[in-house]
């Protein structure tokens, strides 16, 4: 009887230690999910991708900047701004 109650004993203490690296490890998990770097066991991101922007749209946005850019020095130029 002696070692049932001691083997009863053992199985709490355990429990009560996998609930505590459980509570941790939620935490480890809630803290790496708003900082946005999920990463992988294998050092892989997973999650969020980094944006790529085609050159067609780089090069439309760099014209359209440029534009408003001469508009403005245009108008600096004639004292309206």
């Amino acid at each position: 009887m002696n070692i049932l109650a001691a083997l009863r004993q053992a199985e709490a203490k355990l429990k009560k230690q996998a609930d505590n690296l459980r509570q941790q490890l939620d935490n480890v998990r809630a803290a790496m999910k708003i900082l946005g770097r999920e990463v992988a066991s294998g050092g892989k991101r997973i999650g969020r991708k980094k944006r790529v922007m085609s050159a067609a749209a780089r090069a439309k946005i760099s014209k359209a900047t440029k534009a408003r850019w001469a508009k403005f020095r245009a108008a600096k130029a004639k004292g309206k701004h």
